[in-house]
């Protein structure tokens, strides 16, 4: 009995000493997903705080060290495009950032942790560094987060949850239903799945970063950086480093200075992140204790010292140390590259199909995110991995359906990292780290509009979310042929997340590309045909293959009740930035077509569902 009431009055006293807090998002992952979703919640007016495990932003972008950047360069889209702005800022121009023959965009890593906290910085957004979570619960319409910082537990309590975390840690805590490992053909209808599912993940990385001091004597004379062997070291795991079977992959590395070069950055530094015989390493960390992980993480830790030494002995660049980047004991980085975790199952499910043609669904019409690599998977490591095609799969650019970003039987809880509803095939694309940057744009205005209109996750409006990402500059269409400083920027996007006009997407190299061809005539045809999903009175209107003229626009906007005179559009012609002449002989071409449709038909204003289905009251 003694014992009971000591226990009780030790609760009391406990309980009394947690602190707790009330947001109305909270972010569990302050990587490259949950910075930008808490600058874009913080910015639409929500009350957020991140909790992030290490004592940096950024994730994969920095705290894992993966700073040479993977595709969207002619997709600068909402704060990936900050980002690289003030890149570019730092370093003093864009070809000051092409170091590495891998990437337009390479940084060190602690540069980019600086510029993310200055982009966090916001009246409505806190950050908890070096927090790890306890635990989590839903009660009485409310997320209860707990964690522990400093030695104290701490906890609070938030409308919105959102898992920003690299594997997707809070999906089994929430009991969120997921995906993990490669899908099986029948569950995906993917030709290029496996027939029989399994729970191979890719290959994770201990990144490293190296420094040329070959210009300081000094520097050079001392033994910091140059790593000792380590215990069950075997160069034969690093022997082809410097040479491929195939060459195709890699642009024909051929010697070990391109090898070198692939991760070049800025001030004579260079990102070791290299899959050929390099330091990939495989753990099937789904199936170990924390205990049995981190033992594991010690050995994959261990795998890129010995690749370090390698480079260093066996090759011969002495002249290369591990660089001072990272405030870590070891001096790499703080956690590991996962390139796959476990990934939510959503309203929506993303697979290679939708992306190979999306036009022939419905999905694209939804989307908040755009990326352009291709299918890029890493399973050089693990030999029970099965022979895969996934390399070859060839898929122009390609956004991001909203609904993939919300799981199913969860309430008003979120996903904004690789832990997205998408199959494995496609999670060797939306894993870059643009594309969760975006990934996580689109959670934190997902969550700000749950806050501003007091609803559920289920039920708010695509459009509007649509809508607040393109006054941050975000794309929804992966167009490369019209920027966000193009005043028809909007409009654009509008027109084409409708499908009203669309977007001509092909595979090329490393960078998918989708053009919108802004300057190129539009019949009346076309356009009838792209606005009959919406409009389906429309189909009685003659529509020949002629250049849509200022006349057939205004007959169409009054078949659909929106009288408007040639006199008020040519009053608005300039206001509205149209740049071709106002002539009524004239043939239109798509720009000015999508600026005249979205300033006077407002069709964006059309509701679909996360389908992309158009709902008709």
């Amino acid at each position: 009995m003694r014992l009971l009431v000591f226990l009780s009055v030790l609760f009391l006293i406990h309980g009394h000493a947690m602190s707790q807090n009330k947001v109305d998002v909270l972010i569990v992952g302050g990587g490259a997903g949950g910075t930008a979703a808490g600058i874009q919640a913080a910015r639409s007016g929500a009350q957020v705080q991140i909790i992030e495990a290490t004592p940096w932003l950024g994730g994969m972008l920095t705290a894992a060290g993966v700073s040479a950047i993977d595709g969207n360069h002619e997709l600068p889209s909402g704060i990936w495009g900050e980002f690289r702005e003030e890149l570019r800022k730092h370093y003093g121009s864009a070809g000051a950032l092409a170091t590495g023959w891998v990437s337009h965009t390479l940084f060190e890593p602690a540069v980019g942790e600086r510029i993310l906290r200055g982009m966090v910085k916001h009246q409505n957004l806190r950050i908890e560094f070096n927090a790890s979570l306890e635990s989590v619960s839903y009660e009485q319409g409310k997320w209860k987060v707990t964690f522990k910082k400093g030695g104290k537990l701490h906890s609070t309590i938030a409308t919105v949850l959102i898992d920003a975390t690299e594997t997707g840690e809070l999906l089994p805590l929430v009991g969120a239903d997921f995906r993990f490992g490669m899908d099986a053909k029948s569950d995906t209808g993917e030709d290029e799945a496996p027939a029989v599912a399994n729970d191979i993940i890719q290959d994770l990385t201990y990144v490293a970063i190296l420094e040329d001091v070959s210009s300081d004597p000094t520097r050079q004379r001392r033994k910091k950086g140059l790593v000792k062997k380590p215990k069950g070291y075997d160069p034969e795991n690093y022997a082809c480093a410097c040479k491929r079977k195939k060459d195709e992959m890699f642009g024909k590395v051929s010697d070990c200075e391109q090898m070198l070069n692939y991760g070049k950055l800025p001030n004579n530094k260079y990102m070791i992140n290299w899959p050929n015989c390099g330091n990939d390493y495989y753990i099937n960390w789904a199936e170990l204790s924390e205990k049995e992980f981190l033992e594991e993480l010690k050995k994959a830790k261990a795998f890129t010292l010995g690749f370090i030494y390698y480079i260093q002995n066996e090759l011969g660049f002495q002249h290369l140390r591990l660089a001072e980047e990272f405030p870590t004991k070891d001096q790499l980085p703080f956690i590991p590259y996962h390139r796959e975790g476990r990934r939510a199952k959503g309203k929506v499910f993303l697979t290679v199909n939708h992306l190979e043609q999306p036009y022939d669904y419905t999905l694209y019409r939804t989307g908040v995110a755009v990326g352009d690599y291709p299918i890029d998977h890493h399973h050089d490591k693990n030999e029970d991995a099965p022979e895969i095609a996934f390399i070859n799969i060839r898929i122009p650019s390609y956004n991001i359906p909203m609904g993939v970003l919300i799981p199913e039987n969860t309430e008003n809880f979120l996903v904004a990292d690789k832990n997205i509803s998408v199959s494995n095939i496609v999670n060797g694309t939306t894993r870059l780290q643009p594309v969760v940057l975006g990934i996580g744009q689109a959670a934190g205005a997902i969550a700000a509009t749950v806050i501003k209109n007091k609803q559920d996750v289920g039920d708010v409006s695509v459009r509007e979310v649509q809508n607040m990402l393109l006054r941050g500059k975000a794309y929804l269409m992966p167009f490369i042929d019209v920027s966000p400083e193009d005043a028809a920027f909007e409009s654009i996007q509008r027109i084409g997340a409708m499908g009203i006009l669309k977007g001509y997407g092909i595979p090329y190299k490393w960078a998918n590309q989708t053009f919108f061809y802004p300057d190129r005539m539009v019949s009346e045809y076309e356009l009838k045909q792209g606005l009959l999903a919406y409009y389906p009175e429309l189909e009685k209107i003659d529509a020949s293959g002629q250049g849509v003229k200022i006349a057939f626009l205004t007959n169409l906007f009054k078949a659909l009740g929106k009288e408007v005179s040639l006199t008020e559009l040519q009053s608005q012609w300039n206001d509205w930035e149209i740049e071709q002449d106002y002539s009524e002989d004239a043939a239109l071409n798509r720009r000015s077509v999508s600026i005249l449709l979205d300033k006077v038909l407002s069709p964006f204003d059309i509701e679909i569902s996360l389908e992309g289905k158009v709902l008709r009251d």
